[in-house]
């Protein structure tokens, strides 16, 4: 098992998301997902800083000397996880832009009133019709 699978594996049963790690790790987002990815060579001093986030030794992301579980969740929980998730943000999005429209009908409700208000207190003036 490669350096950085392993990393991966136990970022995943630590419970901490590549952002949480990169955080913890000064890093972008992106940065921590290539090193996860095996595309950046890693320095002793980032692989100390990473070991040290996810409660090991960088001998034992060295030796692969980790006490690694097989497998934190099931594929099929992790799919239902996900899709809850974007059933959620699709349902955010949906709640926000009916905020918005809430707030449109409601400035329009408050002008319409304003309007029959100055209806109201102004009165109507003679108009003298031109024939034509």
């Amino acid at each position: 098992m490669t350096i950085s699978s392993q990393i991966r594996l136990l970022r995943q049963q630590k419970g901490y998301s590549q952002e949480n790690m990169a955080d913890m790790l000064g890093l972008s987002t992106t940065a921590f997902g290539d090193i996860e990815r095996g595309k950046t060579d890693l320095t002793i001093s980032r692989l100390q800083q990473i070991a040290t986030a996810l409660g090991t030794t960088a001998a034992q992301l060295l030796s692969g000397e980790l006490p690694l579980q097989q497998e934190l969740y099931p594929a099929e929980v992790v799919h239902q996880v996900e899709t809850l998730k974007s059933e959620r943000e699709r349902k955010d999005l949906e709640i926000e832009k009916l905020r918005m429209e809430v707030a449109y009908w409601k400035r329009k409700a408050e002008d319409m009133a304003l309007v029959e208000v100055v209806r109201q207190l102004v009165p109507p003036t003679n108009r003298n019709r031109i024939g034509f």
